[in-house]
């Protein structure tokens, strides 16, 4: 098989553009699902909506955080893109 090297380029950096982009916010959801989930081991509540609330809210909270780099990201991802061109 013969690949177009401009097209594995596309796609190999678009998964590490959106790798880049994602990886905060899942760390951040996992964190908190940890420490959540050590708190309910300690004191044995198992009540699934303590899990999805904390990680919910902390995984919002850090892409507010993070969206002006993010967008800074994805501006210079379509830029790289539109010169590829």
């Amino acid at each position: 098989m013969v690949y177009d090297e401009s097209a594995v380029y596309i796609v190999r950096e678009t998964l590490l553009v959106a790798l880049m982009i994602s990886a905060p916010i899942l760390l951040a959801g996992v964190v908190v699902g940890l420490l959540i989930s050590l708190i309910q081991s300690v004191t044995s509540v198992q009540d699934q909506t303590l899990t999805f609330v904390p990680k919910i809210t902390a995984m919002i909270i850090i892409a507010v955080i993070l969206l002006p780099w993010i967008t800074m990201k994805l501006v210079e991802y379509a830029a790289r893109m539109f010169t590829l061109f």
